[in-house]
């Protein structure tokens, strides 16, 4: 990689001849961008083969995005991003607003030979292709250039180099195709842990890592969530993203749901507080990074999801499948679910002041609308969007649906299958008709303008030319608004070398290590067990995982393996295979894991194909369970009551119990110390008592959970939702409740209810329990 060049080039914009002073950044793949100072401190750059010229005006320099010779307003970086996106969207062809409209399907850099995001690079599978990493794919140059896609969805890349070449690629075809409307490339959550990796004061990585969303919830702590914002930022913006589809915001309020571990847990009060802290920090720029208004290049727009709340899906089940698609509301409390929109997302504490983007829910949420009176999923909902977000709210950012919303469903439990929910019966195209008309601006996960182009027609006939053309520019101007407040239509272009310096390095690494111990729940120390003396010998049994399917529905093998990385231990303790010579146990399993609800060995067998969603690892029988779901109902099936009742279902990984229940056995007395990966609240009740002391952590590395088993950090970290007494309790709550079980109470007395956790000292009672736990 060649180090930045500089260089005075004679630039010719109309019939003037001006020089600027200017620096060549070439990559990897030898494509080079050319960047110049706007004149204010701006840095303008662009691609040398794009035919784009400089314009000189008072002094300042501007980038000919169309290559009129002028300069339009849009491309006046002085002027407000709601200026430039009107006068951009008003000279935009009814394709290139549709293809603004479009949202990728996920992206992998490269794309693979096969799956179901494979792509090919000049017609052959990438391993043969010859192709670099970072080049574009077959696929990716035609959405880009025939469906004017400019929102694309990235998923993995090998290294932040090679994402930083690939989005450079993309600009660049994005330049010359059209008005120069660069590409707003975006990313689910990707600053996850990888459990073994160790960390060290000079560690730096491909990414900084932190809890998942429930351990950042843990913190109680809405400013260190902020601070994880804002550094994700500078490392998304690094990678060439300027989106994020998070933070997932939906209040937990069903303990079964499989995304519940997406969330910040089933308070709405610390909902609210943790998503504005996230928004704040992704959103914010500072000083010489701001353009305006708290926007800049160090902003990331995020989109927050699901409107309006999707964590009271029918016994626990998702969306994601049609055995999942209805929200239920037997509490009354539908309103709750929109706290952390409506006055946490909505009303940030920083200068943006609103989250830019909006995700609804693929759920129906079963008969709230109560103008309409349709129950179709919320992407569709004119009541839930229109009169309610865009009307009751006053929201005027993009709203986005979710994957595949206007795709067909195929299947009743397959992840990729579409999720057209409730409008099943409707065309692809009518489809988006529905959801334009209900307050949509775009559509997640379709690279095709040709139902969007169907909608826009059927507009025209119901509607009028002018009333369709105002609707799309309506939505162009929201969409557009987001690429140029943070800065893509200057510079929307990286240098591999700053982006390999800043993406996971040792401060962002360290910080995120911090946030890891800061989320780790301490719940039972019988005797002061913990902290442990280092260097003593201990015990630790393989985890047997049996074969499966992972959330795409593609099989995964048995192994059994070590659930944490022994070199890692082997830093604290002393490791035998023997318990008799062991001073202690240490267990590392993971909450139960159940089917999803559903399982289609039933229906073969005779059955509705329904089974419980079981926080057990024992089989659990659901005695209690309704004798008629709430709703129900699909093109697929043909009954509409969904219960479960006295059918009998049993964790995946049951063995994760027998880990316990079989140690504390060999152990003969001696202590036994057990972290739980908690996905999902858990019934403690089957192997509490044969624990001497219980960490409850939510995705960190090891070495996390070993500092604070050994007192290297106090605990100090809260539930932030409440573990059930037993799976009674569970069918007993109502989905839409937050808060509303009876909780486990251990050997020791203490009650595992929202907001408790321990340090050294006991039961931990400071300002965030004052401030976020309900005295009762």
């Amino acid at each position: 990689m060649k180090k930045n060049l500089p260089a005075c080039l004679l630039l010719v914009a109309g019939s003037a001849s001006i020089t600027f002073a200017q620096t060549t950044v070439q990559s990897q793949t030898e494509k080079s961008y050319i960047e110049i100072s706007s004149g204010k401190g701006q840095k303008l750059a662009y691609n040398p083969s794009s035919g784009i010229k400089i314009l000189k005006v008072g002094g300042l320099s501007f980038k000919d995005l169309n290559k009129n010779g002028k300069l339009d307003k849009y491309e006046d970086w002085r002027l407000p991003a709601e200026e430039r996106a009107q006068d951009l969207a008003s000279k935009m062809s009814v394709e290139q607003i549709a293809g603004l409209m479009l949202y990728s399907r996920h992206q992998p850099i490269p794309n693979p030979p096969g799956g179901p995001f494979a792509g090919t690079y000049k017609g052959k599978p990438y391993p043969a292709s010859g192709a670099k990493p970072s080049d574009l794919s077959d696929q990716q140059i035609q959405f880009i250039t025939k469906d004017n896609v400019r929102h694309i969805l990235i998923t993995s890349v090998q290294t932040p180099a090679i994402a930083a070449e690939w989005n450079n690629n993309v600009q660049a075809l994005a330049e010359v195709t059209g008005l120069g409307i660069p590409a707003n490339n975006s990313s689910d959550p990707r600053h996850g842990t990888v459990a073994f990796a160790e960390f060290n004061a000079g560690a730096g990585g491909q990414i900084s890592m932190w809890p998942g969303s429930l351990g950042l919830a843990a913190t109680f702590d809405p400013q260190l969530v902020e601070h994880f914002g804002h550094i994700a930022a500078t490392e998304y913006r690094a990678l060439g993203i300027g989106t994020a589809l998070s933070p997932q915001v939906d209040i937990a309020t069903e303990p079964r749901w499989w995304r519940f571990n997406g969330t910040f847990g089933e308070n709405p009060l610390l909902a609210t507080d943790m998503a504005r802290a996230y928004i704040d920090g992704f959103q914010t720029s500072t000083g010489t990074k701001e353009i305006h208004d708290g926007w800049g290049y160090n902003s990331v727009n995020a989109m927050v999801k699901h409107w309006p709340g999707g964590g009271s899906g029918e016994g626990g089940r998702d969306s994601h499948y049609g055995f999942g698609k209805y929200a239920v509301y037997p509490g009354n409390n539908f309103s709750t679910h929109f706290d952390p929109f409506v006055k946490g997302a909505f009303k940030l504490k920083g200068k943006t002041g609103t989250a830019a983007s909006v995700m609804p829910f693929y759920t129906i949420s079963y008969n709230q609308d109560t103008k309409y009176g349709e129950n179709v999923g919320n992407n569709y909902n004119k009541y839930i969007i229109g009169d309610l977000l865009r009307g009751k709210y006053q929201y005027d950012g993009v709203v986005c649906t979710d994957w595949l919303v206007t795709a067909d469903e195929t299947s009743i439990d397959q992840f990729l299958s579409g999720k057209a929910w409730g409008v099943e019966k409707l065309t692809v195209a009518e489809r988006h008709y529905k959801a334009l008309m209900a307050g949509v601006d775009q559509f997640g996960g379709n690279s095709d303008m040709a139902p969007v182009i169907s909608a826009y027609q059927m507009g025209v006939k119901d509607h009028g030319e002018k009333f369709m053309r105002q609707r799309f520019e309506q939505s162009a101007v929201r969409l557009l608004r987001n690429i140029f407040q943070i800065g893509l239509f200057e510079n929307p272009y990286l240098n591999p070398l700053e982006t390999q310096k800043t993406v996971g390095k040792p401060e962002f690494m360290a910080a995120g290590y911090e946030a890891q111990l800061k989320s780790v729940v301490m719940l039972k120390n019988k005797n002061h067990v913990l902290p442990l003396q280092k260097n003593k010998t201990v015990y630790v049994p393989k985890q047997f995982t049996p074969a499966g399917k992972n959330f795409l529905g593609m099989p995964t093998p048995e192994k059994l393996d070590y659930p944490v990385n022994l070199n890692v231990v082997k830093k604290y303790f002393n490791v035998t295979n023997n318990p008799d010579s062991a001073d202690y146990a240490l267990v590392f399993i993971t909450s139960p894991s159940s089917q999803g609800g559903y399982d289609a060995a039933d229906v073969k067998s005779g059955g509705n194909g329904y089974l419980p969603i079981s926080l057990q690892y024992s089989p659990y029988k659901a005695a209690e369970a309704r004798e008629t779901s709430i709703a129900g109902g699909d093109p697929l099936e043909n009954f509409t009551n969904r219960s479960y009742k006295n059918k009998t279902s049993t964790a995946i990984n049951t063995s994760d119990l027998k880990m316990v229940t079989d140690t504390y056995a060999k152990m003969k007395g001696k202590p036994v110390i057990v972290s739980v990966v908690l996905n999902n609240p858990m019934i403690f009740s089957e192997f509490e008592q044969n624990a001497d002391a219980i960490v409850g952590q939510f995705a960190v590395q090891d070495q996390a959970v070993l500092d604070i088993l050994t007192g290297k950090t106090e605990p100090s970290a809260l539930l932030p939702f409440q573990m059930p007494a037993d799976m009674n309790t569970v069918e007993k709550q109502n989905e839409d409740v937050p808060q509303d079980m009876t909780c486990y109470k251990d050997s020791e007395g203490h009650v595992y209810d929202f907001g408790y956790g321990l340090n050294w000292k006991g039961v931990i009672s400071d300002g965030r329990t004052a401030k976020y736990v309900q005295k009762k």
